[in-house]
């Protein structure tokens, strides 16, 4: 429930600052004409007035820059997210009815090794990195469990075949890979602080786009509980 709640929260902002972006980039776009009344000066103090208007409206721009280029770098993360959070079906179906138990420790321990040297060679913080992986492991367990516990209750939604589950790794270092140098290319856009509400809206058109279930929309909020405030 409490991650549910935080979607929503979160989705709310979203939706906020896609409407505070929108305004701030139609303002760069297209400036609002000035009335009538506005161009017909009253008094000597107009002038004055008028100029000292017009450079916070040029100042728009490299804010609006600046906030569009960091939403282009944060949407990959977004998106990766959900890609690696989709092989968490294939895993849940390869453990079932085996015994094996969702945590596997010394796989993810090999995980986030892996990723904190990519990290390194990549001149990117491994510590944050690593972070960010735990966040994506916990996220793929929720999946996990969630499915597990409905083919429990319901037998015949269980998977009848097994993928291999070596297979399905190998997939998932593709993703981790290309999610290190998402995470490389980031630094500024996720320590800014408006990072927040765009990797929010980036979340939303995700998962628009995949058309994420309610289970798989929490998990990738869960995935990128880390993602804002490092470098």
């Amino acid at each position: 429930m409490q991650l549910i709640t935080s979607m929503r929260s979160a989705l709310t902002a979203g939706a906020a600052a896609a409407v505070l972006l929108a305004g701030t980039a139609g303002a760069v776009a297209a400036p609002a004409a000035p009335s009538a009344k506005a161009s017909a000066p009253s008094s000597g103090a107009t002038a004055p007035l008028a100029a000292a208007n017009a450079p916070s409206a040029k100042a728009t721009a490299p804010a609006a820059a600046t906030a569009h280029s960091a939403y282009g770098r944060l949407g990959p993360l977004a998106g990766l997210s959900a890609r690696r959070l989709a092989t968490g079906d294939l895993v849940a179906a390869a453990k079932w009815g085996t015994g094996g138990p969702i945590d596997d420790p010394a796989r993810e321990q090999e995980v986030l090794d892996t990723v904190a040297e990519q990290a390194r060679r990549l001149g990117a913080d491994p510590a944050a990195t690593v972070r960010i992986f735990r966040d994506q492991i916990e996220a793929g367990k929720v999946v996990q469990r969630e499915l597990h516990r409905r083919w429990h209750a319901d037998p015949a939604q269980a998977p009848t075949t097994r993928p291999d589950l070596d297979e399905v790794r190998k997939e998932i270092n593709r993703i981790n890979g290309a999610l290190v140098r998402a995470i490389a290319r980031s630094p500024h856009a996720r320590s800014a602080p408006y990072c927040a509400p765009l990797l929010t809206v980036a979340a939303a058109q995700v998962r628009q786009e995949r058309h994420l279930d309610g289970l798989h929309t929490v998990a990738l909020a869960r995935s990128l509980r880390s993602v804002c405030g490092g470098a």
